[in-house]
């Protein structure tokens, strides 16, 4: 059975890349704290943004999709689902919310675990939600022709109470090292996680939950406005094979884990530095939607177009942002290039 042992993250020998970013992500973090008092009718917006986007994005990585309008409407709880994705969709939903409002009263345990797959199960009426896989599951790889082939074999469903119990044990002996960084414990364990493979479905969706609860826990809750599904979605073939890298050999004990850890701090990374752009405005001034709007052209070195803007603040609307850009234009403190879809703004010298 594999041995769960996270003390080579007390050895001293990590890459000089990680120190480096994990010293960038906790400079963020201090600086997303200080804002979080100052300007919370933002925060409060961009959170409402990073729910649904996180609903939409961790569905859409395992091909369970709908449209922006229904899953708006099923966010909101405007409307039931109407179909199987719709309702795999709502269960996330529900599970979402848990532990945006209840992680601190989480943790990472079989009970809780549970807990999350059953309510993310809930609408499908999947009889094993709530429950361990009965019977072994395999992970495939296609290829270009379409033949298959086992890329991965999980932990035996007979095997995976104890294996869980395992890594649960090892996550808490791992936390009561002060030498280890929690920020990068968390990911080793996510990656164990995806490799036992524990429920019969949606393993996937419950390692980004059990993600955002582990960096919930530990200080890290910008996954709460800027949408850290949404940030692996966009770069899924990264994170996929930073995943195929670090699970070869992991049956053996013989797997590297710092393929995963990099790519899932990278991730972390983006979504601070994502957040830290819709703030790069603002040196004292009371943060509006249109001085950040302002601020994000006039910063801008290259030309940036009005979906780029939109990108950076998803909280503010295309009719706002094209309102702003338009009375910059007007002032004649940015100037257009390119036409129709193609045009961009950016500030005259």
């Amino acid at each position: 059975m594999k041995k769960f042992d996270y003390s080579f993250l007390d050895d001293g020998l990590l890459p000089a890349k990680l120190i480096n970013i994990t010293g960038n992500i906790y400079s963020l973090r201090t600086a997303q704290e200080i804002r979080k008092v100052d300007f919370a009718k933002v925060f409060t917006e961009l959170e409402a943004v990073a729910k649904i986007q996180s609903v939409k994005c961790s569905n859409a990585i395992e091909g369970i999709v709908t449209s922006d309008s229904r899953i708006l409407d099923i966010v909101n709880k405007n409307s039931a689902p109407l179909n199987h994705d719709e309702e795999e969709i709502a269960g996330y939903r529900d599970a979402l919310n848990i532990v945006h409002t209840e992680y601190e009263h989480l943790s990472f345990n079989e009970q809780d675990i549970l807990r999350l797959h059953e309510m993310m199960m809930s609408f499908v009426g999947y009889e094993h939600g709530g429950k361990y896989k009965t019977s072994d599951n395999v992970i495939l790889e296609v290829g270009v022709d379409g033949s298959r082939r086992v890329r991965f074999r999980p932990t035996p469903a007979s095997e995976t109470a104890t294996a869980m119990e395992q890594l649960e044990l090892a996550y808490l002996e791992a936390c009561s090292n002060p030498h280890i960084n929690q920020l990068l414990l968390i990911p080793c364990v996510i990656l164990d996680f995806l490799c036992i493979h524990p429920f019969q479905d949606g393993n996937g969706r419950i390692s980004r939950l059990l993600s955002l609860l582990l960096l919930y826990k530990n200080g890290f809750d910008v996954g709460k406005y800027v949408s850290f599904e949404e940030q692996i979605n966009r770069f899924k073939d990264l994170y996929y094979e930073a995943l195929k890298q670090s699970s070869k050999g992991w049956n053996e004990n013989e797997n590297d884990y710092f393929p995963f850890i990099n790519n899932f701090l990278s991730t972390l990374y983006f979504c601070y530095k994502e957040l830290d752009k819709r703030f790069a405005v603002v040196h004292g001034k009371r943060v509006t939607k249109s001085a950040r709007i302002e601020a994000t052209v006039l910063g801008s070195l290259t030309p940036i177009s009005k979906r780029d803007i939109c990108n950076i603040h998803p909280d503010i609307s295309p009719s706002t942002v094209e309102a702003v850009l338009g009375l910059m234009v007007k002032s004649g403190s940015i100037r257009k290039t390119g036409a129709s879809r193609s045009t961009k703004y950016i500030r005259n010298s």
